[in-house]
């Protein structure tokens, strides 16, 4: 699934890819923000690396199914 952070004062948001299910990854956030894991929402990707953000420079989170992405070409009609 696809999780999307969006960090204060940054030009870009962060994205990652996660093995984590919705609520699993909804869990995190709201923990974080409420004062667990000292501040910092942490959450690790599809390829074991680990992202952690503090709390205070969230701007928001969506969390969404991955979609398959297309492989190759097509022809929309």
């Amino acid at each position: 699934m696809e999780v999307k952070i969006g960090v204060q004062y940054a030009p870009r948001e962060l994205v990652l890819e996660s093995n984590q299910s919705p609520a699993e990854v909804e869990t995190a956030v709201t923990d974080a923000i409420n004062g667990g894991d000292k501040h910092v929402l942490s959450l690790v990707d599809d390829k074991g690396r680990r992202v952690i953000v503090p709390v205070g420079k969230i701007a928001y989170v969506e969390i969404a199914e991955a979609s398959p992405r297309p492989v190759g070409f097509s022809a929309a009609r």
